[in-house]
């Protein structure tokens, strides 16, 4: 049995259904549970010999551990690669697929854990990751190992694509894969690795990649297989003008007409982008309450929109925040993922026709901060063990110093606020499950020196072509 104390925090934002946030008031986790939120009126004098550890908060905003619904780790050793770097979404992959083609089981472990470093040191202690290609022995038991290795919450998506350039989809025919091999190993992976239990560290997802390169009949079959064994279902939707044109052109409807028509909406199902969703597609998802996972930084780099996120949020659709992958986002911090979500529906409602009439106010800095916390946590089908600091959930915090040079001037004011206002640190302290794996701004779990050597060294294999 273990116990930790965080001490006195300057201020603890619980995002509970009333959003709370308490002054000076100490958390008591015991075996990866929040056991209880002591207010600051409370002796706790004899608790601090009793307890294995304690940390001062006194200098701390405290938040529960944030969530990350999308993301490509590999993607992490292709970051910045020049030919690319101005490119939107099609031409991106079309230029990025032959290098993919070289991935090795080692490549994905080491972006991997180079990955969930970076999103730990941003305060984020839940991801979830999008592995859709397989070349030279590649399996998603990798990217499940690394979490492990690094002692991240993870949520390992079986991504998957069928439908190659012969056969009129947009990747080459070298990568895709047979789709009786894709359900098997799908499966396969669900028997082994997917944990049911409260405070799980690993769920299996499944996963088909996009309309442009896996077929209907895999979409239909993935579906069945997912809610058979009661795990949730995830791709990717309406990103952009050409995948909206795919759409169209293929398939003959809209992309919400596309994912109803093949059983992919439901409060198991979770969509990444979802930019260029019309209005009934919008409607379609709130009444299912089918998720989406908004990646504003990636939405932007690639040139592919602005979500209208204010709307759909009043509409119902359950939001959950993600990077995507290192490629189109070249950053993992999720932190800086919700300040720019928040920044953007603010510019975006601005830029609809006729403007509009309510400002910055459409997106506040305690709304990105849901979105980063409790909104991942609906999307991952989590809500009722994670995304807020109360008695019984797991034990995932993230603390920011207030007294850092970003902050200042801006903690004295409102701490919670100014997470959101200032420029984004990194987390002082970052807590997965009552584990410390982020200690005074340093992962505790690896050694980053030689990690980022030798992810560097495979970068370079990688975008070489030597193996």
């Amino acid at each position: 049995m273990t116990t930790l104390l965080i001490h006195r925090a300057r201020c603890i934002a619980t995002m509970d259904d009333v959003n709370t946030e308490l002054k000076d008031a100490s958390l008591l986790i015991r075996d990866g549970r929040i056991q209880r939120i002591i207010p600051a009126t409370e002796n706790i004098d004899e608790l601090l010999t009793q307890v294995d550890e304690v940390i001062d908060a006194r200098r701390h905003v405290m938040v529960p551990g944030l969530i990350n619904t999308h993301h490509h780790m590999y993607q992490s050793l292709t970051r910045a690669i020049p030919g690319v770097q101005n490119a939107e979404l099609f031409s991106w992959l079309q230029g990025l697929y032959p290098i993919w083609v070289g991935l090795t089981p080692e490549m994905v472990r080491v972006s991997g854990q180079v990955a969930m470093a970076e999103l730990l040191l941003s305060g984020c202690t839940t991801s979830s990751d999008h592995l859709y290609i397989y070349p030279n022995g590649v399996r998603l038991d990798d990217s499940i190992e690394a979490a492990h290795s690094i002692g991240m919450r993870f949520t390992a998506t079986r991504g998957s694509m069928s439908v190659g350039e012969s056969q009129g989809g947009l990747p080459p025919d070298s990568v895709v894969e047979q789709e009786p091999a894709i359900l098997k190993e799908t499966q396969r992976l669900i028997e082994t690795w997917h944990d049911t239990s409260y405070g799980s560290m690993t769920h299996v997802a499944v996963a088909p990649c996009s309309p442009f390169s896996v077929s209907q009949d895999l979409m239909r079959e993935a579906a069945k297989l997912a809610r058979a064994h009661g795990v949730r279902l995830h791709t990717h939707l309406a990103e952009n003008d050409h995948d909206i044109a795919y759409t169209r052109e293929k398939f003959n409807c809209t992309p919400a007409q596309y994912a109803e028509d093949l059983g992919w909406v439901g409060d198991d199902v979770w969509h990444a982008h979802g930019v260029k969703l019309d209005e009934e597609g919008t409607y379609l998802f709130a009444r299912t309450r089918t998720g989406i996972a908004h990646c504003p930084c990636s939405n932007m780099r690639l040139s592919s929109g602005i979500l209208p996120l204010r709307k759909m949020l009043d509409a119902g659709v359950p939001i959950g925040l993600g990077v995507d992958g290192s490629a189109s986002n070249d950053a993992a911090h999720l932190l800086n993922e919700a300040r720019q979500a928040m920044l953007l529906a603010r510019v975006g409602r601005a830029l609809e026709p006729f403007g509009c009439d309510h400002g910055p106010a459409e997106m506040t800095p305690r709304d990105a901060l849901r979105l980063a916390t409790r909104g991942g946590a609906e999307v991952l089908g989590r809500a009722h063990e994670l995304g807020q600091i109360k008695a019984g959930f797991c034990a995932d915090i993230a603390m920011f110093r207030t007294d850092t040079l970003s902050m200042a001037g801006g903690a004295v004011h409102d701490p919670v606020g100014a997470l959101l206002l200032c420029a984004s640190d990194n987390a002082d302290y970052t807590i997965v499950n009552g584990r410390v794996v982020v200690r005074e701004g340093e992962i505790t779990t690896v050694d980053m020196g030689p990690l980022i050597e030798r992810h560097n060294q495979l970068a370079l294999q990688l975008a070489l072509g030597v193996n």
